[in-house]
């Protein structure tokens, strides 16, 4: 009978406790989310964030605002979030480098880029595309690569920085190919894309949304799309696969996290938001112009993703012996 009696009461309090996170999950949202971002306003994160907030906004019927925490790679956004509550009010706009946090700080942060998040869904993805300017002749990927072969250690690539999106890419192609070239880091994209426009450097393997402009108006030449589609922006420029080098994959990607233990039901909730935004007309539009396409990618699929990134860029890490300052 004792034993009955316990039985019933867990029955009793686990249905209490469901009734009250159920009751709990319907009031949200009751005041506004807040939306981190950990690069300046203005750039293709800061993009898709605002772009999401304000479908967002009309959703779920409270403002969605976006703030801007740039700073140490973004790290100080990371943890922002990382440290918040975890009631569904405070959200991360994150992209592909958050992955490279792990490989870069591991001593330094006081969170786990993967385990301190719940993945939501992933909004939009870039292709990384190799571009040239006038330093190089080659038409093409293959003779890209005949030329880097011809002169070994001599041509150089830039990238936004030492530990960036663009330079794991960089030294993944490299390795995979069993090339040679000096990397040229910069404080930023824009000016690698001013350098290999000008012949300062050989080129580029940049995400498709910083160079698409250039490569439309003939000033870049683009050899092949990191993607294991073609681009419908760029349609006539190949895969890397079809240009002969298989298994290479550098696609950036813009997505949603939330502080961990946040509850089931609010990421359902966001999960659900995020898919209406990313099938938009008028939301492919917007990215299709920024050299990005929607993708939604959620929950344990987002999450397992984002757990094989971050080991295998702190494998190439370790291999290259990059540290960040």
């Amino acid at each position: 009978m004792t034993t009955l009696r316990i039985s019933y009461r867990l029955a009793a309090s686990a249905l209490l406790g469901l009734a009250a996170a159920g009751a709990w999950a319907q009031a949200w949202p009751s005041k506004p989310v807040r939306i981190v971002v950990g690069f300046s306003a203005g750039g293709p994160t800061d993009v898709v964030a605002r772009a999401f907030a304000e479908h967002a906004s009309r959703a779920l019927g409270q403002p969605v605002i976006v703030d801007n925490k740039p700073g140490a790679n973004t790290i100080l956004a990371a943890e922002a979030v990382a440290s918040a509550p975890a009631d569904g009010y405070t959200l991360l706009l994150a992209a592909t480098n958050h992955t490279m946090i792990p490989a870069l700080y591991s001593a330094r942060v006081k969170f786990d880029a993967v385990r301190s998040f719940a993945p939501i869904c992933t909004l939009a993805v870039s292709p990384t595309v190799l571009v040239t300017g006038p330093a190089m002749t080659a038409k093409t990927l293959s003779a890209f690569m005949q030329q880097v072969r011809e002169a070994p250690g001599k041509r150089s690539y830039g990238t936004p920085g030492t530990g960036s999106s663009g330079h794991f890419a960089s030294e993944q192609f490299l390795r995979m190919t069993g090339l040679s070239m000096n990397h040229i880091p910069y404080k930023g994209a824009a000016q690698v894309v001013t350098d290999v426009m000008g012949g300062q450097i050989d080129g580029s393997f940049a995400t498709l949304g910083s160079v698409l402009p250039q490569v439309q108006a003939g000033k870049l030449t683009a050899l092949a799309v990191a993607s294991p589609r073609r681009s419908a922006l760029l349609p006539g420029v190949p895969t890397f696969a079809e240009a002969g080098v298989k298994g290479y994959s550098a696609d950036a990607w813009y997505g949603l996290l939330a502080p961990a233990g946040t509850p089931t039901a609010v990421l359902q909730a966001l999960e659900k938001v995020a898919g209406q935004f990313t099938e938009q007309p008028t939301t492919v539009a917007k990215l299709q112009g920024l050299g990005m396409t929607p993708q939604h990618s959620c929950s344990e699929a987002f999450g397992a993703d984002m757990d094989r990134d971050a080991k295998a860029y702190t494998r190439l890490a370790r291999e290259l012996d990059l540290k960040a300052e």
